[in-house]
């Protein structure tokens, strides 16, 4: 029987014209995965990367002026309670702050970044400038005038340096100086200080050494047994208190600092520790 042609070349041109298409849908999707792996490379995605929220950055420069008074370690932590300013981590390059700046003690453990400006016999050649911690308060004394002697009275934003950081920007005579200065993170080496102290009815922490913004707003503690996370209640300076009973229990501290970050030192002291001893936790 013959068979007619027609079908069979109607079929054979449906094919071509599909394999066609195929390969050429191909060549695009090979063409547009070039031309993307040229862009962005291989499977890789761009984004932008994101801001730290919880990072202090220096301020702006301000005006104040700078005196300094005598001491020693063990003196230089007065108001803000650091019995020992280099066990605490400060070192001596330290500032007791007026009373503005103080701010009943919320800026204990802030650091500043100072520099002597406009007084060419009381600036110290070669000395760009110094950073200090706020580890104590410069009281107003309202008997002198804020211009002549009382020089941490309100308003006014001063610094009395501890002697060894004054002698780094400033001659010894020039008693009074003007400077500019500013607000910057601190840099710290180790972890944050806790140093527990009190009885067991009545617990004061001392929290010292911290990293960042420096100064502690809020200070939490919790225990593995019994203890859930409770707050303490700063007592003065970065002494915080708690009637919680803490004894028989490994503690973990959470500190939160001006700029909302959180550091927690999760069960830094062993289950039978001691009133008087220090644990040293995370700065990061």
């Amino acid at each position: 029987m013959a068979l007619s042609s027609g079908p069979l070349v109607t079929s054979l041109l449906l094919f071509l014209v599909a394999f066609s298409l195929h390969n050429a849908h191909a060549s695009i999707n090979s063409s547009w995965k070039n031309a993307a792996h040229n862009n962005i490379g291989p499977k890789k995605l761009i984004s932008t990367p994101k801001q730290n929220r919880h990072m202090l950055l220096a301020g702006s420069w301000k005006k104040a002026h700078a005196t300094f008074y005598e001491g020693g370690s063990g003196t230089f932590g007065g108001a803000c309670g650091y019995e020992d300013v280099v066990k605490d981590g400060y070192g001596l390059d330290t500032a007791a702050v007026s009373t503005v700046l103080f701010n009943k003690g919320l800026a204990c453990g802030a650091c500043y970044e100072i520099r002597c400006v406009d007084s060419p016999q009381g600036c110290k050649p070669g000395q760009a400038s110094i950073k200090v911690t706020a580890t104590d308060l410069c009281p107003p004394n309202f008997a002198q005038s804020s211009e002549n002697g009382g020089w941490c009275n309100p308003p006014r934003e001063h610094f009395d340096l501890a002697k060894p950081a004054y002698l780094k920007i400033a001659e010894y005579k020039a008693g009074i100086i003007p400077v500019q200065y500013r607000r910057v993170p601190c840099k710290r080496q180790g972890g944050i200080h806790f140093t527990i102290t009190g009885n067991p009815y009545f617990n004061l922490i001392k929290v010292a050494n911290v990293g960042g913004a420096g100064d502690v707003v809020k200070v939490q503690v919790k225990g593995e047994d019994k203890l859930t996370w409770t707050d303490l209640k700063r007592n003065w300076g970065e002494k915080w208190e708690t009637g919680a009973m803490l004894t028989g229990e490994t503690l973990t501290f959470k500190v939160t600092t001006s700029d909302g970050r959180c550091i927690t030192s999760e069960r830094i002291t062993p289950k039978g520790w001691q009133f008087g001893q220090t644990f040293v936790g995370k700065n990061a």
